[in-house]
C-alpha cells in the first residue's frame, strides 16, 4: 500500500492500521463520527475510554481544540513532536467517541514521518489507538497485529520506520501554574517532565 492509498482510505471514512513512533495504531479520520465509531467497534473499546488523536503539525491542533492554554503550549513547545499526549478541550463538533464526559480529548503531534504525512495529506487529525483488540497486547511489530483486526479494516500501511515499541505515549492533564497530572505513564517520564520545569501532582 502507498501513502496515497492510505489517504484515500482515511478520506473515504475507512479504518486503517499504520505505524506511529511508539506502536502500530488503529485509526481513522478523527472528525468523522461514523469512522470513529467503527474504530471503537473494531477494537472492542468501551465507550467510557475516549479514542486518542494525533496531528501532523502544530497547525492541526486548531482542528482538535479552539483553546490551547499556556500550559498546553508550553508542554507542546517542550515535547512536540513526540510521544506526549495532552488533554485538551475538544471542539464540540468532534465525535463523541474521541471525548470524555467533560468534552476533553488527548492529542499529540506525532514525530513518526508516516503518521504525520497521512495526517497532513488527509487534512485531518487521526484517531491513534493501539492496533490490538481491547484487552490484548499492543502491537509493536507488524507480525504482532491480530488477524481478526486485520480482517476488520480497509488497509494496513506498514511504512518505515517501524514503531520503536516499548512504552506508549505519556498522557498528561495540564493544570495551572506549570502543574501537570500524569494520566498514563509512558515514554516521557515524570522525571523528564520535572526537568523541563513542570510540577507533577497526584
Amino acid at each position: 500500500m502507498t501513502d496515497v492509498d492510505a489517504v484515500k482510505i482515511i478520506r473515504s471514512g475507512g479504518v486503517l492500521i499504520y505505524p506511529t513512533e511508539t506502536l502500530f495504531a488503529l485509526g481513522a479520520d478523527a472528525s468523522d463520527e461514523g469512522a470513529a465509531n467503527r474504530v471503537a467497534l473494531v477494537k472492542g473499546r468501551p465507550v467510557s475510554k475516549p479514542l486518542p488523536i494525533i496531528i501532523g503539525s502544530m497547525d492541526q491542533l486548531d482542528l482538535v481544540t479552539k483553546y490551547a492554554s499556556p500550559e498546553v503550549l508550553k508542554l507542546a513547545k517542550s515535547f512536540w513532536p513526540g510521544p506526549l499526549s495532552i488533554l485538551v478541550k475538544a471542539r464540540e463538533e468532534l465525535p463523541y467517541a474521541v471525548k470524555d464526559s467533560r468534552g476533553y480529548t488527548s492529542v499529540r503531534w506525532t514525530d513518526h514521518p508516516v503518521a504525520a504525512k497521512i495526517c497532513l495529506a488527509s487534512r485531518t487529525p487521526l484517531i491513534a489507538t493501539s492496533a490490538n483488540l481491547s484487552g490484548k497486547k499492543a502491537a509493536e511489530k507488524f507480525e504482532d497485529i491480530d488477524e481478526e483486526l486485520i480482517n476488520s479494516v480497509e488497509g494496513i500501511f506498514d511504512g518505515k520506520p517501524a514503531p520503536r515499541g516499548g512504552s506508549p505515549s505519556t498522557v498528561i492533564e495540564p493544570l495551572s501554574n506549570g502543574k501537570v497530572r500524569v494520566l498514563r505513564d509512558g515514554v516521557i517520564s515524570r522525571a523528564t517532565l520535572i526537568q523541563a520545569g513542570f510540577t507533577v501532582v497526584n
